[in-house]
């Protein structure tokens, strides 16, 4: 498919997200090859943050509500013994303090305070709304109000880089933790202040950064290469269950219709304990249809989340 005619594929576009510009930037740029298509994003990056950056174009972007909400890692590089007040290294300093003297015993203590379920206040600096206003923008003025905080969980915080006054961390984390929020308090905890100074997201949406290339690199790419970068949408939907369905049924779904017991049971198996999302893959289809299987003595055996028109695209290697 020709990228200048605006006919890239449907699918998933795995970017490494340079320094210095935002996440929308990236998605603009996509755009301007993509037309008249629609390209969105999965987790946003901060502008200094690098990385992957996992973009989702035309029907895949149906896709992005619940991949946005897959876990994270990142290798955060946290500088200790000055406090910025964004956090991080585009904001001004703020505060600074002396570092204490730090063996990897009194770091591996520390991290283990923030490791699990933890409660984090959003940083100022930060996309959310507060009024109808950004909380950044409400920064820039000098604006300090109140947010509440938000539980998030680390699932992994090792220490794999140590100097006197600087600390390299590996973190995964549920979405919408704030690494830098996590480097702030860490620092507290060790008896100084600290800001990241780099930031570098290496993993999302059960991605590597090491399958994506820059957006230079893809943009240099002959149209066929360009557009033969771009993965189905099922391959960002390893994290649930796919159900086959014959045609049948995978026309129903198509149209918008639901399936009562009599048809999931045969294709699915006995009702789940609990609501579990699953996706639907028409033998000659493909994907059909994202659901949300409901548990036995429900009224409705599942809820239709999502209706994609997607071709066929090297679905059935995928296992």
């Amino acid at each position: 498919m020709s990228a200048r005619s605006g006919r890239l594929p449907d699918g998933v576009l795995l970017l490494d997200k340079p320094g210095g510009c935002t996440s929308f930037d990236v998605v603009r740029r996509v755009q301007r090859l993509a037309r008249p298509g629609r390209v969105g994003h999965t987790g946003t990056l901060d502008p200094m943050a690098t990385g992957l950056l996992v973009l989702v174009l035309g029907e895949a972007t149906k896709l992005a509500p619940w991949l946005s909400g897959s876990d994270k890692r990142y290798l955060a590089r946290l500088r200790l013994g000055r406090a910025t007040d964004t956090l991080d290294a585009e904001g001004r300093v703020v505060e600074e303090l002396p570092v204490p003297p730090l063996d990897d015993a009194r770091v591996e203590g520390a991290l283990a305070g923030f490791r699990g379920e933890i409660e984090q206040r959003p940083p100022m600096f930060s996309a959310l709304h507060h009024q109808g206003r950004r909380l950044h923008e409400l920064a820039r003025e000098g604006q300090d109000v109140e947010r509440a905080p938000r539980r998030v969980r680390i699932h992994e915080l090792r220490l794999v880089g140590r100097e006197p006054d600087l600390l390299v961390l590996d973190v995964r984390c549920s979405a919408g933790t704030y690494v830098r929020s996590l480097g702030d308090d860490l620092a507290r905890a060790l008896g100084t202040c600290g800001h990241l100074v780099a930031l570098v997201r290496t993993e999302a949406c059960g991605f590597r950064l090491e399958q994506a290339m820059t957006p230079d690199a893809w943009e240099a790419l002959p149209d066929p290469e360009r557009a033969g970068r771009i993965l189905p949408p099922e391959a960002a939907l390893h994290g649930f269950r796919r159900i086959q369905v014959p045609p049948t049924l995978a026309d129903r779904l198509a149209c918008g219709q639901r399936l009562g017991r009599a048809d999931l049971d045969p294709v699915a198996g006995p009702s789940p304990e609990q609501a579990e999302i699953v996706w639907f893959h028409g033998v000659e289809r493909g994907l059909v249809a994202l659901a949300e299987l409901q548990p036995a003595g429900q009224d409705q055996a599942m809820k239709l989340l999502r209706v994609l028109a997607v071709q066929q695209k090297n679905i059935d290697s995928m296992g």
